[in-house]
């Protein structure tokens, strides 16, 4: 039995990898919105969590973060936290605001480096100190979400697109960092998700669902993957943008 915290337990993807994650373990879902859990976790529940746990967690007060952690732990040690929030913002409102623009690159980079430092710390403690049993190598796992919009930034959409390129590269720093560590750190691209986030919006190619890029997440995760590209091919398709000319990129829509 371990303990799987969700960070973002009211996001799309975020249920839907704590659904796949569940059976027979405890499950924290840290959220903004803690009156909006309860069916994400009943279906927890159904799912065949042992436990299930809310903590309030407001991401951007990142003077809050040791404390959600702390409040987490208290129920049993995390090995595996999925670090699932994030917001795609107005593209047109940060042209015109830069506090817009910072508010954005706060949440979708600076929060995020934030608590997968802290995540990363308490896990390497916790696997020295014996609280966390290193089995295989591995005591502790995160699961981060990238995008296929850091692969190259756009002019559609350079705001989001920046923060996940500087979110991925911060990911892979750290992946680095981790090499012959007891804890664990995959990344997931997915392109397009087809959801709440991007509602009114007209997909893209290669599209995906909230429960495929979970599917596949999880599917890396417990293979002890790096990273995955969602859907697969999406990873080549982001290789060759390198090499479109700038004249033609700049008008790509989001």
């Amino acid at each position: 039995m371990g303990h799987v915290l969700i960070l973002g337990g009211t996001s799309e993807i975020g249920g839907e990898v704590a659904a796949r994650l569940a059976n027979h373990n405890t499950v924290t879902l840290a959220a903004r919105r803690v009156d909006a859990l309860d069916g994400i976790a009943k279906r927890l529940t159904d799912a065949g969590a042992v436990a299930v746990h809310r903590v309030f967690f407001d991401a951007d007060d990142l003077a809050s973060h040791a404390r959600v952690l702390d409040e987490a732990w208290s129920h049993a040690p995390v090995d595996t936290a999925v670090i699932a929030f994030g917001i795609l913002g107005d593209q047109a409102a940060c042209e015109e605001s830069g506090a817009e623009t910072a508010r954005i690159i706060h949440t979708d980079f600076t929060a995020h480096a934030a608590i997968a430092t802290e995540l990363v710390a308490r896990m390497e403690a916790a696997a020295a100190s014996g609280e966390l049993p290193v089995r295989d190598g591995v005591a502790g796992r995160i699961l981060a979400f990238s995008s296929i919009a850091g692969a190259r930034v756009r002019r559609a959409n350079y705001v989001y697109g920046s923060a996940k390129a500087g979110l991925d590269g911060f990911l892979q720093g750290m992946q680095d960092r981790l090499h012959g560590s007891p804890v664990q750190l995959t990344i997931a691209r997915p392109g397009f998700v087809i959801g709440r986030m991007t509602e009114g919006m007209t997909p893209a190619p290669m599209s995906s669902t909230p429960a495929q890029v979970a599917a596949a997440s999880v599917t890396a995760l417990d293979g002890r993957k790096l990273d995955v590209w969602i859907p697969a091919r999406l990873g080549f398709l982001a290789r060759a943008t390198r090499f479109t000319p700038r004249s033609i990129w700049r008008k790509m829509p989001r």
